[in-house]
């Protein structure tokens, strides 16, 4: 096959499942090129055959003088069988293409399966890319994946093994109705294939159409996606700006990274609920997302990350270096600077030792130029500290409880001024801000 002939790594890797399309593929590769060839396979270790058809490909490659590599998997954990599966697959052949110093791997879906790749997209939902269904080369960080078999009908498959003499084993799963795949497979395809005997060939040039607009959007997004999206955050101001079919690109893009491309696990309806989440009036509202992600907005921000934010309460002595989440306090000995960053105290007029603590019900502080306390909660709304930030974040205050600075954003009256005593003098700083103005 022309594509095969392409190939110019030195090994060929191969996935081979011992069903009727891989074993065709292997057959096609072992045949049709003087490279090295790799025969892969996972044993799943669900069915009786598992293991026969192992050795039925173990005594294959030996027969056929070719590399045989394979891994059983003892158990699953997840829920989502197909899902886990899937990534103990790739796994495994990544494992094997790193041992031999390949960029290559093929696999042997062919048009029956594009065909019914892309049926399912369009009912469960995706983006441009997803609707384009399965790709001949699909690039993956450091290697390819090569379809050869795309131009195939799953009847040509089996007319080519007949031909050959070429013995395969059935995956009885295949015939399961339970899933949406085997029912397209069972009962749409060949409604397809009576209006059209090549109706997959049709569906090849439709991918390829939509992969084409999708590499064009996707420069686009890439071209604007550091400026809209940085550490784990969605800046509304400029994302609203965008063209909806970019906004929606974004999302896709956004959350693809951050579940590994795993584009089952993505819906339509995800990327709606930030959508509609990026307009929503409140200034602080979240959304579950899958895995025990959540998106949160917060005033013109919108957060994405684990469910992780717990309050935890604490009450930790004042050291030299001080890190609560992003912020970090230091005690110096000399600063030339003033703002909100810089707390200056005379020993005289406090308690000693001083704490960081998190909030408790009911702070407040006497700020510094004012009459009257102020509550901290409403200090954090001023200063649109997001609301899953609020109950962790650092508080100084003495051995009395007199709560003295909320670093970065306000001063008691217990601070002195620059050009007055003072014996203690702290600053603080947010991590997370710092990064954004050098990746600016």
């Amino acid at each position: 096959m022309d594509i095969i002939n392409t190939l110019t790594d030195e090994y060929l890797i191969v996935g081979v499942s011992a069903g009727p399309d891989s074993m065709a593929l292997l057959h096609l590769v072992i045949n049709n090129t003087k490279k090295k060839v790799v025969c892969t396979h996972i044993n799943h270790n669900i069915r009786k055959e598992s293991n026969e058809e192992e050795q039925y490909l173990k005594d294959y490659c030996q027969k056929n003088k070719i590399i045989f590599e394979t891994m059983k998997i003892a158990k699953y954990t997840e829920n989502n069988f197909e899902n886990e599966a899937r990534k103990k697959r790739y796994a495994f052949y990544e494992k094997i293409l790193k041992k031999y110093n390949s960029h290559t791997l093929l696999l042997a879906h062919h048009g029956d399966d594009l065909i019914e790749t892309v049926l399912m997209k369009i009912i469960r939902g995706s983006n441009l890319e997803g609707y384009a269904g399965i790709k001949t080369y699909s690039h993956q960080n450091d290697y390819t994946i090569v379809r050869p078999l795309l131009n195939m009908t799953k009847e040509d498959i089996l007319k080519y093994n007949k031909d050959n003499n070429i013995k395969y084993y059935i995956d009885n799963t295949n015939e399961d109705t339970n899933y949406t795949r085997n029912r397209l497979r069972k009962d749409v395809v060949p409604l397809l294939k009576k209006e059209d005997k090549d109706v997959h060939l049709k569906f090849l040039k439709y991918s390829d159409t939509l992969q084409s607009y999708y590499n064009y959007v996707e420069d686009i997004t890439n071209e604007k996606i550091n400026s809209i999206y940085k550490n784990n955050t969605i800046d509304i101001n400029i994302f609203k700006n965008e063209h909806p079919f970019i906004k929606r690109n974004i999302i896709f893009y956004i959350l693809s990274n951050i579940y590994n491309n795993e584009a089952n696990i993505i819906k339509d309806k995800h990327i709606d609920d930030i959508i509609k989440l990026t307009n929503s009036d409140k200034q602080n509202v979240s959304i579950n997302l899958p895995d025990n992600y959540h998106a949160k907005k917060a005033y013109d921000k919108i957060y994405i990350k684990k469910n992780d934010n717990k309050k935890v309460d604490y009450k930790i002595p004042i050291e030299n270096t001080n890190k609560i989440g992003n912020i970090t306090i230091k005690k110096i000995v000399k600063c030339d600077t003033d703002g909100n960053n810089v707390c200056r105290l005379n020993s005289k007029y406090i308690k000693l030792p001083l704490y960081l603590r998190n909030r408790k019900n009911g702070d407040s502080i006497s700020l510094l130029g004012m009459n009257g306390h102020k509550k901290i909660k409403d200090i954090f709304i001023e200063n649109k500290i997001p609301l899953s930030e609020r109950d962790n974040y650092p508080l100084l205050v003495d051995d009395a409880d007199n709560i003295l600075w909320i670093p970065n954003l306000k001063k008691s009256k217990y601070n002195v001024k620059i050009d007055e005593f003072y014996d203690i003098i702290l600053t603080s700083y947010d991590e997370s801000e710092e990064k954004d103005e050098k990746e600016n």
